[in-house]
């Protein structure tokens, strides 16, 4: 669909890897490294949005053709951001953060080329079962949380067993709102 551009994920998520060859994108991988800080005056619906434009920033030069595609996702609980876990003790207090309520899940993307930058963020609400601290052991014990905001992957195992319900973008909650990102790549 976009043969004639060279389009550049900024990121080294195999999640958007996988969700943007599965809509059938040809891309090159250029992840960056940047400080995911931020002023506290952002609000937190807008952090995710923040990040992926501060990552975008990291392509000043683009040639003619060439599309850069930057993305951050945040998991808010309770007003209050939950970044990638530290180690086994910071995910368990995520997932238990998590467990039993409602929270919420922002994918901010930045797509730029020569011309034109575009950014958008993407909400989805997500529930989750009350889970044993036996789930949550098993969780991240057999799987990979650390990489992760939220400490959770809603493609895994903890999200086939502990996500009752979502309102919103499931791609969202994976780290690219394939929907938005493809109309957005058509401005392009």
């Amino acid at each position: 669909m976009f043969d004639d551009k060279r389009i550049i994920l900024a990121s080294k998520s195999p999640r958007r890897q996988f969700l943007l060859t599965e809509a059938g994108i040809y891309f090159d991988v250029k992840p960056v490294e940047i400080i995911e800080d931020y002023h506290e005056t952002i609000p937190v619906d807008l952090v995710s949005q923040y990040l992926a434009e501060k990552k975008a920033k990291q392509f000043p030069y683009l040639k003619e053709k060439e599309i850069v595609i930057a993305a951050d996702t945040t998991v808010i609980v309770n007003n209050t951001i939950l970044g990638k876990p530290e180690d086994h003790e910071d995910a368990a207090q995520m997932l238990s953060s998590l467990s039993g309520k409602t929270h919420y899940v922002t994918t901010g993307v930045c797509i730029k080329d020569r011309r034109q930058v575009i950014s958008f963020t993407d909400k989805t609400f997500v529930y989750f079962k009350t889970l044993t601290d036996k789930e949550i052991e098993y969780y991240i014990e057999n799987f990979d949380p650390f990489d992760k905001a939220g400490a959770y992957g809603i493609q895994e195992w903890i999200g086939m067993i502990g996500i009752t319900k979502i309102e919103g973008s499931y791609f969202t909650v994976m780290g690219l709102p394939m929907h938005k990102v493809y109309e957005t790549l058509l401005k392009f």
